[in-house]
């Protein structure tokens, strides 16, 4: 039986290394795994134990810097391609040295070389995940780190993929229904701008030259016609005046919680958000849970998913409870954030001993109640668009025909 020698990364986040025998590689690894280690390259003895040269040297070359950032997608294929690798048998060495070559985007290649790098300079991989903290949110790492102290980085990996994905879905499908609807407004207001400002004055100013005088409706597209060329300026300030005054109420603390506190309680367009947060609260909430994360953690890492300062605080001061000995539910209820329905069933989850489960099934009836929203907002704003620009549409040809009727029965009476 051949021999081979390990290194490997123990629970207590040392590395170890030895030599073993198993009757090839891949029954090796799994020798090291049911250690609770996490392999970190495995040779045979007869080989020498060295990184790959081209890896390690490339890994001088293309390494992001701390401010990195990386699309959703792009963070996906990663975390799917490193799972992959790692559960058909492969060290994270091997993994990482695949995917520098594997992967096509720059940006992926030099964070492949420089994880690898990580590697060799003896770090655990979450240590060096945290070197990126624009591209590896402190949720991500910690569920990485746990995976090494348990043994199970492949698992770990698995349920982060799924967990990305339905976070991306979950975005992806906000941003493309209200596309259409935002595009159609900006389109809206274009073209009633184009309208007022270049074909009224060229229609009207036939009837200005006739030297009559012009009915009210006509009068009136002319004094719009008149404000808008020649006082788009002082929009122009207000416009900018009203953000500068934004900008510094919401630049303290307690501006911009009463800012964010205004928002979220929005009606109509306020339930998108809202009900994002519940799905992807619950559902990330459900995934700590499953994987071994303390509630405690849970809820810090939770704290800053919404981009809401106001929610912010009010989870500070759940988490605050929870340490005082209140269930999770039970401190929820003090603060105006979740609906009685989502509490009721986190309750019975609590009670019942099937948390995780639990909250992936509340997860599951936000995400479809946001659907139903998202679906709604996409069909009430053309129209409501549309009526608008029909409306300023109607009014203007109404004067347009005011003055055409006044012109022609001024003829009528002329003969």
């Amino acid at each position: 039986m051949p021999d081979f020698r390990y290194v490997a990364r123990s629970s207590d986040g040392n590395l170890s290394e030895g030599t073993l025998q198993a009757t090839d590689r891949a029954t090796a690894i799994r020798q090291v795994e049911a250690r609770h280690g996490v392999p970190i390259r495995i040779t045979p003895v007869a080989e020498p134990s060295e990184p790959t040269r081209s890896t390690a040297a490339a890994s001088v070359n293309g390494a992001l810097g701390p401010d990195a950032r990386l699309p959703m997608a792009q963070l996906f294929l990663f975390t799917e391609q490193l799972a992959h690798l790692l559960s058909a048998g492969m060290t994270l060495d091997e993994a990482l040295g695949i995917l520098v070559r594997r992967l096509q985007q720059p940006k992926l290649q030099g964070l492949c070389r420089a994880l690898h790098q990580g590697l060799v300079d003896g770090r655990s991989l979450s240590q060096s995940l945290r070197d990126y903290p624009r591209i590896f949110s402190p949720l991500y790492v910690n569920m990485v780190s746990a995976g090494e102290a348990s043994g199970a980085l492949p698992q770990i990996l698995r349920r982060l993929v799924t967990h990305i994905a339905g976070i991306k879905d979950l975005r992806d499908r906000v941003q493309q229904a209200l596309v259409y609807p935002a595009v159609l407004v900006v389109a809206g207001v274009g073209l009633i701008i184009v309208f007022i400002t270049v074909m009224v004055p060229q229609i009207t100013g036939f009837f200005t030259s006739t030297g009559g005088k012009l009915p009210l409706p006509t009068q009136i597209l002319l004094t719009a016609n008149k404000v808008i060329g020649g006082y788009w300026w002082v929009g122009a300030l207000l416009a900018g005046g009203a953000y500068l005054l934004w900008k510094g109420a919401t630049h303290t603390p307690e501006g911009r919680e009463r800012w964010d506190r205004f928002m979220w309680h929005l009606p109509a367009f306020g339930r998108i958000p809202r009900y994002r947060f519940y799905a992807q609260f619950s559902r990330t909430l459900g995934t700590l849970a499953e994987n071994g994360v303390t509630l405690l953690k849970a809820l810090e890492l939770l704290e800053d998913i919404s981009g809401n300062e106001w929610v912010r605080l009010r989870m500070v001061e759940a988490r605050k409870a929870v340490m005082d000995g209140a269930s999770l539910s039970g401190a929820l209820r003090r603060g105006d954030l979740f609906p009685p329905l989502f509490l009721d069933m986190m309750a019975v989850g609590e009670q019942t001993g099937r948390f995780p489960d639990t909250m992936q099934m509340i997860a599951d009836v936000h995400e479809r109640e946001l659907d139903k929203q998202v679906r709604f907002v996409s069909a009430v704003v053309p129209v409501l668009v549309i009526v608008v620009i029909a409306t300023v549409v109607g009014l203007v040809v109404f004067g347009i025909l005011a003055a055409v009727f006044n012109l022609t029965s001024g003829l009528g009476h002329g003969r």
